[in-house]
């Protein structure tokens, strides 16, 4: 799957390979060159250059012209940005970090075949959105406020009806061609008419866009319902016009094609490696909230069809970071010499974002799935205390939410302004979501789990007959298939499976290479597969990719499961209209309550932190922020990485 977003990951996370990225400001501009301001006009009031409220847009005598509408460096979604337009660099980074050296990380279990992350066909390279720039860049200090990147100032229609922006006139692309507002149009044409088919549901709200002049650009919206439209238009990945015009852009492509961000792509040999260069020459590296940051100088992913492999490679010193997602290696598994003589540290990072929901999906398109009893019952042969005990070292905990590790889970029984949101549709949920508290609440014992699981399966229709549990009415045999790519995941999928055959249900593992497992999904050919579901601090239009009945059937869409409920469908819509925090959480909560109860998929396991190992030759400011890590604030230590060097080829 080919996704391209912006790289900070507190704002929208599909894109798991993203890194960090922090806000930008820029000083205010000189009454010239304010769109209908003449040489002669007096210079803008403060006022002008305040931050916007992008919650209300109030400002004393506001008016829907561009010319009255004052110019800011940055949004906020529901307070004002927590920077001043003239910052003069990120509060959490060291704006006299080194330049130099070079970070390897490993892409596990997959393979590329395109530098085109925009598109529906091919697979795309891990860590492409490093060499594009965004209209606007994000502060990972704050949950959702961004500052101006490729735009140096914002209009925003006090009545939400437009927004546009001034484009910096020293912006360039790799090549040299400056960055210009058409560009901006021709990009938001260019996804929606031929990109992966994300984009025109996530940009669905826009009506038109303009290039006013060569560096003024206008979006104008269909409705003004949306809180967060205009921030969503400033994370647009602007590409090069003069470029891409006359290429087939939906075609996969393995060439260095030029974006206007910090990095280029530098070697690339396909599915086994790519490297990304520093660009000395970018044209934003003296910007404000550029100092301190991108300060490695190449940044190398190698492709390991094995985890296992990787990890060697990563003990050996071919690989110098690592997040460590299993729980056996981070355990027992650091007792090598490199880590006995000091030269790999170990980083366990607290988790402050929604933890990722990560979980085997049912394909609710099969009719064998159509049963929420059998959702249900297949749902308790899981044994998670089982394997917490036995494969994981006690070291997760189990996942309840989808906006787990966040004030917008839903607890316990529905609130009254939950109640209020979920009384209209009572008729089309189940009468338990109103009685019963959330975390649904099933037996420890396992015993018991099948026992009411066997139960579930009998109301639903099914008999277990010579040890095989069949449809009374049909015959059929209950039978399930669980797709993976990583075999890795098997000693977590056995234990539920021979689970399932106490039951009396024939199921098995099918483990095919990653683009075959690709094509699978993207024609909705599995019974159950696993699927990541991560969530920001402020969830918004990505969740009618999630989870809605307009994208349950088009391919790529992250509706895995093929989920078409009519209440899921009108909270995720008032979700994304939700005019306050308050209403936000409120509107989640009650969101996650009904998803919660479809049993549309089996919830895993989180831990809470995020666990890297790295060779010791980096450096990185501390606190972290807020919201993020921001590994573009990290930099390499020359002496150390020389020492890790000499070390490594004397082994």
């Amino acid at each position: 799957m080919s996704i391209a977003l912006p790289r900070h990951p507190t704002l929208r996370p599909w894109l798991l390979t993203a890194l960090c990225a922090v806000a930008l400001g820029f000083a205010p501009l000189a009454s010239a060159e304010l769109p209908g301001a003449a040489a002669d006009s007096p210079p803008p009031s403060d006022a002008s250059t305040a931050p916007l409220d992008a919650e209300s847009g109030d400002l004393p005598g506001a008016a829907t012209e561009a010319d009255e509408v004052p110019t800011v460096h940055g949004l906020a979604l529901y307070d004002e940005p927590a920077l001043p337009a003239d910052f003069s660099h990120f509060p959490h980074v060291n704006p006299e970090a080194p330049k130099g050296g070079s970070m390897t990380r490993a892409a596990v279990g997959s393979s590329f075949d395109s530098t085109n992350p925009f598109i529906i066909r091919g697979t795309a390279a891990i860590g492409i959105s490093q060499i594009y720039d965004t209209l606007l860049e994000a502060n990972p200090n704050e949950p959702f406020s961004l500052y101006g990147l490729l735009a140096e100032g914002i209009r925003l229609d006090p009545e939400r009806h437009w927004i546009e922006f001034d484009i910096r006139r020293e912006a360039r692309f790799h090549d040299g061609e400056p960055v210009t507002a058409h560009d901006v149009a021709f990009s938001f044409e260019l996804l929606i008419e031929q990109g992966n088919p994300f984009y025109s549901g996530y940009y669905a709200e826009v009506q038109s866009v303009e290039a006013l002049d060569d560096h003024t650009v206008r979006f104008e919206f269909a409705s003004n319902d949306s809180r967060e439209l205009p921030l969503i238009i400033g994370q647009l990945p602007v590409l090069p016009k003069h470029y891409w015009e006359s290429r087939d852009f939906s075609a996969p492509t393995l060439e260095r094609h030029p974006g206007s961000g910090p990095y280029r792509i530098g070697e690339v040999q396909p599915g086994r490696s790519i490297t990304y260069v520093r660009d000395d020459d970018y044209w934003g590296r003296d910007l404000p909230v550029n100092r301190g940051r991108y300060n490695i100088d190449r940044l190398v992913y190698d492709y390991y069809r094995d985890r296992d492999i990787a990890w060697e490679a990563f003990k050996a010193g071919v690989m110098d970071y690592r997040t460590d997602a299993r729980a056996a290696t981070w355990a027992i598994g650091y007792d090598f010499p490199a880590y006995r003589d000091g030269l790999v540290k170990r980083l366990a990072i607290p988790d402050v974002n929604p933890s990722v929901m990560q979980a085997f999906v049912f394909n609710l398109r099969r009719d064998k799935f159509s049963d929420p009893r059998v959702r249900e019952a297949l749902s308790l042969t899981f044994d998670f205390p089982w394997l917490n005990a036995n494969i994981f070292y006690d070291t997760y905990k189990r996942t309840e939410s989808f906006f787990q590790n966040s004030e917008m889970a839903a607890e316990g029984l529905p609130s009254d302004a939950e109640l209020e949101l979920l009384e209209p549709f009572r008729d089309q949920l189940p009468e338990r979501l109103f009685e019963e508290p959330v975390p649904i609440e099933h037996p420890d014992d396992l015993r018991e789990r099948l026992r009411v699981a066997l139960d579930l399966l009998r109301e639903a229709g099914y008999e277990v007959e010579d040890g095989v549990l069949r449809h009374t009415e049909t015959g059929r045999p209950l039978s399930i298939e669980v797709l993976l790519y990583d075999s890795g995941l098997e000693r977590v999928v056995q234990p539920m499976l021979r689970n399932m055959a106490r039951l009396g249900v024939q199921s098995s593992i099918r483990i095919v290479d990653i683009n075959q497992y690709l094509n699978r999904l993207r024609s909705f050919d599995f019974d159950m597969t696993t699927a990541h579901f991560p969530q920001s601090n402020n969830p918004g239009n990505e969740q009618r990719d999630f989870w809605t009945s307009a994208v349950a059937e088009v391919p790529q869409s992250r509706n895995l499961m093929g989920l078409q409920h009519p209440v899921v469908d009108a909270l995720v819509e008032q979700l994304i209209r939700a005019d306050s925090r308050e209403t936000l959480n409120t509107l989640t909560r009650a969101l996650d309550r009904v998803l919660l109860w479809q049993f549309a998929m089996i919830p895993h396991y989180h831990s809470g932190e995020t666990r890297i190992a790295v060779w010791d030759k980096f450096d990185w400011p501390e606190p972290y922020p807020k919201y993020g890590m921001d590994l573009d604030a990290w930099w390499v230590d020359p002496e150390r990485e020389a020492e890790i060097n000499r070390r490594v080829r004397r082994r």
